[in-house]
């Protein structure tokens, strides 16, 4: 599922692409606004909240949706044959530029003084203007019983990260990631970390945890199970956490994030 720092760099180009343009075509592929139109409004804004992309367009409505594991947005100028056939679920276009949703997991179309009932119960956005590291730590503390690595994944304590970032932000932390959250005396640290961690990706496609951005060098345990630890030389744990079926991976290592 792509992470915050990814959807981030979504909004960007969404913004690219539709902001302050009329809408010359809109076309909602999924049963619910089958019959929407936008045509003839400008769009205002796209922002990201989390893992969610809102777009604002003129007479108080909002485009919700949510990329969920294999969604994507796709910019092509107006005028060329959309690509993606039925993994199409949304065209935005005007006159310049057309934005092709593709296999999206959500499409919401909603009054923009309702978007907090789509949003509303996520935690601060580690990439937002919102973000508050003690206010995460807060919500963290509230279930001290939880392990760390399910709290870190649930988007009502923070919002934006997902299992690549979790595995990159407890290894550096040396955290085992089935500690309970009430036993980890630093949780500012940690939740300050994951943020540095999204902001200096956010300008750029991948994730760079090393500080070494060739392909075969960038994280230190995600995509590496079964390989050496670059710090320890133990090979990297792989498994899965969460009640079925919201398992999620996790990968760890056993030398440097001791139980």
């Amino acid at each position: 599922m792509p992470e915050g720092d990814a959807v981030h760099r979504t909004a960007a180009r969404l913004r690219g692409a539709l902001d302050g343009r009329v809408l010359t075509r809109s076309d909602f592929r999924v049963p619910r606004h089958a019959t929407a139109d936008l045509r003839g409004r400008a769009v205002i804004t796209t922002v990201s909240r989390g893992k969610h992309l809102l777009t604002r367009v003129e007479g108080g409505l909002t485009v919700h949706t949510h990329l969920r594991m294999d969604g994507r947005w796709l910019i092509v100028p107006a005028g060329r044959r959309t690509a993606g056939g039925d993994q199409v679920r949304l065209i935005l276009a005007n006159e310049r530029w057309q934005a092709v949703g593709l296999k999206l997991g959500m499409v919401d179309l909603v009054r923009t003084a309702d978007e907090e009932r789509l949003v509303g119960h996520l935690g601060p956005d580690l990439l937002g203007a919102d973000w508050d590291p003690a206010e995460a730590v807060r919500r963290l503390r509230g279930a001290p019983d939880r392990t760390i690595g399910e709290a870190l994944l649930d988007q009502r304590n923070l919002a934006g990260i997902g299992t690549i970032y979790r595995a990159e932000t407890l290894f550096l932390r040396g955290i085992w990631p089935w500690k309970k959250v009430g036993e980890i005396e630093d949780l500012e640290g940690l939740v300050t970390l994951a943020h540095r961690l999204l902001e200096a990706n956010k300008g750029h496609a991948g994730t760079v945890t090393t500080g070494d951005r060739r392909p075969a060098n960038q994280t230190w345990v995600y995509g590496r199970a079964g390989r050496p630890c670059r710090r320890c030389g133990t090979r990297i744990s792989r498994g899965e956490m969460g009640a079925q079926p919201q398992e999620r991976l996790i990968l760890w290592c056993g030398g440097c994030q001791p139980r």
